[in-house]
């Protein structure tokens, strides 16, 4: 904006307006709103809901098994785990089969979390899509799990 030290965007919004963008955009404010919703009436952040989840999804993973499923690195699992240990949500066995091997496991506290929380952002976020009445949400769903399998597919197909 002139004379006001700020850059003037060239043709609007410099992103464009794109599907991609709207996308990424509508993700970041939905996350934003999970965290604020589970900070306030769970006492966790999205990323602690997220790292619960995605164990409660899988069958006693190792570290790096839950590393490259939350798509982060061994070492910011393993730097986790142990307040996670603390809070009562996650307890660890050793493999007997594989020396260093340290298996994940869902407490019952940590999966009861997971269910309730999950329910609540579910009821949150369907009661202010319920005030969408012009768009068809269902359709939406659809539409969007189809265009998320052929983006899957494709990066499957790179190897």
């Amino acid at each position: 904006m002139e004379g006001t030290g700020e850059l003037e965007p060239v043709g609007g919004d410099p992103l464009g307006d794109r599907l991609t963008v709207t996308l990424h955009h509508l993700v970041d404010v939905l996350d934003e709103y999970a965290d604020g919703l589970l900070s306030r009436e769970y006492g966790v952040s999205l990323s602690q809901y997220l790292f619960l989840a995605v164990l409660c999804d899988l069958d006693s993973p190792d570290i790096t098994t839950l590393a490259r499923c939350l798509r982060v690195s061994k070492a910011a699992v393993s730097k986790r785990v142990g307040s996670f240990v603390d809070a009562g949500w996650v307890r660890t066995s050793d493999d007997p089969g594989h020396g260093r091997r340290v298996v994940l496991h869902p407490t019952a506290a940590g999966t009861r979390l997971v269910a309730t929380a999950g329910e609540r952002l579910e009821a949150e976020f369907t009661a202010k899509f319920a005030r969408v009445t012009h768009v068809d949400l269902a359709a939406l769903h659809t539409d969007l799990k189809v265009v998320l399998a052929t983006l899957q597919d494709s990066t499957a197909a790179r190897g």
